[in-house]
């Protein structure tokens, strides 16, 4: 079932998201937005002064705990609609959780590996980078065939292939073999596997972003901004397998992307005082109002006659794929007001209850992957036991629970396997900037 605001919105990469609740996608730019490098951090050479870096050894626990909340609402968000969707982003504005995915990944993506670059030099941390794209792609084909042996498994036991037509894989039992081939070179994506090759894409770029950022920061900015106005002038884009193109745009996502890493390499620091102006609040606070106010004529069809039709034309569609321009201003308009108000010492942050979030949120790459494959199991169960308000309440928050589960797991063992390593003298290789 699809709603009017999912069709309006374009396709649900994270599930809409993309990859947060309401407050949601601002706190996750929030989290990221206001992270100041402390005067410990090492000092930037001298040709990029613009440019600096937390202290070694310190987590930004604001950019787990909205990467963890994004990674809850993506689950949502992939089950068919049910009372916890209402608490998703993506009713209440534009962006969705997609916007916080992408953007804290260039956060915590130039927090890591810039550091590397000014330190070990662009090989060395052009090394780690593809080391990494390695892992994310790894980490994509093995989730591709567990998926693609589950959806199977299910359609041929209960003799129903709606399930393969509604997981887009009927390509792949026609043509395997084309297929597959296809699927390894990032062009054949079930439903829901749109987000990682998005990723892997804007890491593979990632050694030239941070060079340049090094270089000058403002002009990089400045170009992507360029490379998404030409995007849209000129209609670039992927092309998918076996037809139409891909759910996320890299020409044009790459904006969020690069803005993250831009924000985390000084960028946040030097735009405080106009986040922190009055009217830069007042601006954020009226277009989310008019926001809100338009996706509820998305529900309450009747309350459509009340926009100028002049305005209608003119924003309708709201892209999601190109990363329409009132996604990602309503995207920024949340992040300012979370920077605004939500500090770095936070005390809630270290409290108990939120850290199955953060948890979630410092093994983002695993954690994904978990939610798409119990998204499907959610909605096999939902269409062949019971598709009440109850069970889609007690699969969502049993999708939750095993995620926390398995965060906590992971947690646990890279922690054994940290003391190890510190009692034979080896130099721990953890991501201390937020990163996972």
């Amino acid at each position: 079932m699809t709603s009017i605001a999912d069709r309006l919105s374009g396709p649900s990469a994270a599930a809409a998201p993309t990859p947060a609740a309401e407050t949601v996608a601002a706190a996750s730019t929030a989290a990221a937005g206001i992270t100041a490098a402390p005067a410990a951090a090492a000092p930037a050479k001298a040709a990029s002064p613009a440019i600096t870096f937390p202290a070694v050894g310190e987590r930004e626990l604001r950019l787990d705990l909205f990467r963890g909340l994004a990674l809850w609402l993506i689950f949502i968000d992939h089950l068919p609609p049910n009372l916890l969707t209402w608490f998703t982003i993506r009713n209440y504005g534009f962006s969705d959780a997609t916007e916080i995915f992408i953007f804290i990944s260039g956060y915590t993506a130039a927090f890591v590996y810039g550091r590397a670059m000014q330190d070990a030099g662009f090989i060395v941390a052009t090394a780690r980078i593809l080391r990494r794209v390695w892992q994310i792609y790894v980490a994509h084909v093995f989730l591709f065939t567990i998926f693609l042996a589950e959806i199977s498994y299910v359609a041929t036991s209960f003799e129903n292939p709606l399930y393969t037509e509604e997981m887009g894989i009927m390509d792949f039992l026609k043509q395997p073999d084309v297929t597959i081939v296809q699927a390894l070179i990032l062009r054949f994506r079930p439903v829901n596997m749109d987000v990682l090759p998005l990723y892997i894409v804007l890491m593979l770029f990632l050694p030239l972003i941070l060079w340049l950022m090094r270089w000058r920061p403002d002009v990089t900015l400045g170009l992507s901004v360029v490379l998404y106005a030409v995007t849209w002038e000129l209609d670039l884009y992927l092309t998918a397998y076996p037809n139409g193109f891909w759910a996320f745009n890299p020409f044009a996502w790459q904006l969020l992307f690069v803005f993250g890493a831009w924000c985390a390499l000084g960028g946040a620091q030097r735009m405080a005082r106009i986040i922190n102006s009055p009217i830069t609040l007042g601006l954020c606070v009226a277009y989310l109002v008019a926001a809100f106010c338009v996706t509820l004529t998305w529900y309450i069809p009747q309350l459509g006659h009340l926009m100028p039709r002049r305005i209608e034309q003119w924003m309708y569609p709201i892209d999601k794929t190109d990363l329409d321009v009132l996604r990602f201003a309503h995207f920024l308009a949340l992040a300012a007001l979370t920077v605004h108000y939500l500090r770095k010492d936070w005390p809630l942050l270290k409290s108990p209850w939120l850290r199955p979030l953060i948890v979630c949120g410092q093994h983002s790459l695993e954690i994904f992957c978990l939610g798409v494959f119990l998204a499907f199991a959610g909605h096999f169960v939902l269409a062949e036991v019971s598709g009440g308000a109850m069970m889609h309440a007690v699969i969502s928050l049993c999708g939750i629970l095993v995620m926390w589960g398995v965060a906590s797991l992971i947690s646990w063992y890279k922690r054994e396997a940290d003391k190890g390593a510190a009692r034979k003298g080896v130099r721990s290789n953890a991501d201390l900037a937020g990163g996972g």
